[in-house]
């Protein structure tokens, strides 16, 4: 049987595992070629290696880059830009720097991607990119990825609105269990277990649960502008 994305092209910004293979990997059980695209990509090579996945090279705070990896990419149905770069810290701790890289990654480079992608793309194309629960719950320590995700939130709207009839959405996970949280170090175990006793669905996220929103995402025609909250009902709480 045909799968959703049945001879559709995919690009998926990001690297070669968490989320971004999730990703990948649903894509292409929904029939779809898949072009992953990361700064490293040798590491994406080694991921995709013994796959139909195509890989390029794309470092997302560089528009000559992004217009570059436009230029290879002969036909495209859908981009996913599942890239970050968190600045952590409290108002005391952060610097400019961080918070403009975080900014750029997460917010300018997809409007590039956007900029580059969608001249080429068809009426019922999309992107998808990613937000994130801190743009509705912010703690201390979370100042600047609250900013940039409120930003994302705004983003899509707007390019919905100037990309019509693209469709532009954004992914917006809760406590997803990925490599993400491992800088936690000995925290790790008992932070996640607090996320899944409070939220709602009591549980964490899972990779599988993004990917299948991102594929909702892709395919649901009559959906644009919105930011798809897969939180288990975190900011509920």
């Amino acid at each position: 049987m045909a799968g959703s994305l049945q001879g559709e092209t995919v690009v998926v910004v990001g690297r070669g595992s968490g989320i971004a293979r999730a990703i990948v990997d649903a894509a292409m059980a929904e029939g779809a070629h898949v072009v992953a695209a990361g700064r490293n990509r040798e590491a994406l090579e080694a991921a995709y290696k013994n796959t139909t996945v195509s890989v390029k090279n794309v470092d997302v705070t560089d528009e000559t880059s992004i217009a570059a990896l436009a230029d290879q990419v002969s036909s495209v149905d859908h981009v996913v830009s599942t890239v970050s770069a968190r600045a952590r810290g409290t108002v005391g701790e952060l610097s400019p720097e961080a918070i403009l890289l975080s900014f750029h990654t997460k917010v300018v480079g997809p409007i590039m991607l956007a900029k580059h992608f969608a001249p080429k793309m068809p009426r019922t194309g999309s992107f998808v990119l990613f937000s994130g629960v801190a743009a509705l719950e912010p703690d201390p320590g979370f100042l600047a990825v609250a900013a940039t995700n409120g930003s994302v939130n705004v983003v899509i709207r707007s390019l919905a609105v100037e990309l019509a009839p693209l469709r532009v959405n954004a992914i917006s996970p809760g406590t997803i269990d990925t490599g993400a949280w491992e800088g936690l170090g000995k925290e790790k175990d008992a932070f996640l277990e607090n996320k899944s006793a409070t939220n709602p669905v009591r549980r964490i996220g899972t990779v599988e649960d993004i990917a299948q929103a991102v594929v909702f995402a892709m395919t649901n025609t009559f959906m644009t502008g919105v930011s798809l909250a897969i939180d288990g009902g975190q900011p509920l709480v």
